[in-house]
């Protein structure tokens, strides 16, 4: 078989518009049919496989269709968050352009997503979501024809910057007990055959939203115990199943207080997972390939920039793609390079950041991307 750049995504894919209205319905309280509610989620799982299988997209997942957040969903599988629910987060750049602010805070996406506080202890108190959402998944792979799958699930980190802790003694104390929380759903996502993807904003947003009041030593500090607890909570799982997402915050802010990659690569590449997804597509992080061609990659460790954005109605051309993943292959070996998306697409139920049918024509210029450059590079 020839050898090829494999494609992927991050995690969320736009959801039905039936979908969006039930799901936010259910958030507001209004009853729900369950039985019809998992009906359409299993359904809907299918549909997204089958156009991200029809696009040529390597590695897939569910599109995050069963989550009404790729965070906040964790409320719901865990005891604990019960607090007041914070409506808009700090972010330092918003602060410095209130437009943009105003923009991004009400997008009927995020206006819908909520993030109680913990107000007690943590434990695990729906085990069954996990386990179905791999059985539909996995379902969906095998009648599509299609073997490679992914599950993306909220790292430690960002559920703790997510939901303020207003329970537990010392923040080592509240990330540690998210991580042995969550070790249930990442086991389950592993022992389906997946790869499981740790979604980790905490280790970049953060820096500019809940941690920007500390110094940068400060903030490597909280990052690298979130990286501690990470590794505890994937103790069990081998590490070619495991996979994480660097990212900045996908809202369109100006980003110009963003920490730069080279000031916490350092730290990430201690965590377990072999490999790393990371923004490469945008503007304010498309030109840091040079950052990590001159600090060096780790030998084990596999990285998958984004070379398209998801914020942008623009479709990029496949040689474009192919010319950014040539430049990334000037950083590590080809072998050791994926191709991404730099965020996903629908982070929040509803999300209004692009059209939906553009998604998978970006997908679909993603995937021939990586034909044109997998013939160049293995030659």
């Amino acid at each position: 078989m020839a050898r090829s750049i494999a494609s992927t995504h991050t995690g969320s894919l736009p959801r039905p518009d039936d979908l969006i209205k039930t799901m936010w319905a259910l958030g507001d309280g209004v009853p729900v049919d369950p039985t019809a509610l998992e009906t359409r989620f299993h359904s809907a799982i299918d549909e997204i496989v089958g156009k991200q299988v029809a696009a040529g997209v390597t590695v897939i997942n569910d599109g995050e269709m069963t989550k009404p957040s790729y965070a906040t969903y964790v409320k719901d599988r865990l005891s604990g968050f019960n607090g007041e629910s914070i409506r808009n987060y700090h972010f330092q750049d918003l602060v410095d352009y209130p437009r943009s602010a105003e923009a991004v805070n009400e997008n009927p996406g995020r206006q819908k997503r909520n993030a109680p506080a913990c107000t007690g202890p943590i434990e695990v108190v729906d085990r069954r979501s996990a386990v179905r959402d791999m059985e539909w998944l996995s379902a969906a792979a095998k009648k599509h024809g299609h073997e490679r799958i992914f599950t993306s699930a909220a790292s430690p980190g960002v559920i703790s910057i997510f939901f303020a802790n207003q329970y537990y003694k010392t923040q080592e104390e509240y990330v540690f007990a998210i991580a042995e929380a969550m070790r249930h759903e990442y086991e389950a996502i592993a022992n389906a055959g997946a790869v499981v993807q740790l979604d980790c904003p905490d280790l970049a947003m953060g820096r500019h939203s809940a941690y920007a009041s500390l110094s940068l030593a400060e903030f490597r500090k909280t990052i690298a115990l979130n990286i501690e607890a990470l590794n505890h909570a994937v103790r069990n799982i081998p590490e070619q199943q495991l996979r994480m997402h660097l990212c900045w915050g996908n809202y369109p802010g100006p980003h110009n207080h963003d920490v730069p990659i080279n000031d916490i690569i350092d730290i990430v590449w201690k965590a377990k997972p072999p490999t790393v997804l990371f923004e490469g597509a945008n503007p304010r992080h498309a030109h840091e390939w040079s950052a990590l061609k001159e600090s060096g990659v780790p030998s084990h460790k596999t990285i998958c920039p984004g070379v398209i954005e998801p914020q942008s109605n623009y479709i990029e051309h496949p040689d474009l793609i192919a010319q950014r993943l040539e430049q990334w292959a000037e950083v590590v070996d080809p072998e050791r390079l994926m191709a991404g998306v730099d965020c996903g697409f629908s982070v929040h139920v509803g999300i209004k950041n692009i059209d939906p049918d553009v998604v998978f024509a970006k997908l679909a210029s993603l995937a021939k991307g990586c034909e044109i450059a997998s013939k160049r590079l293995f030659k």
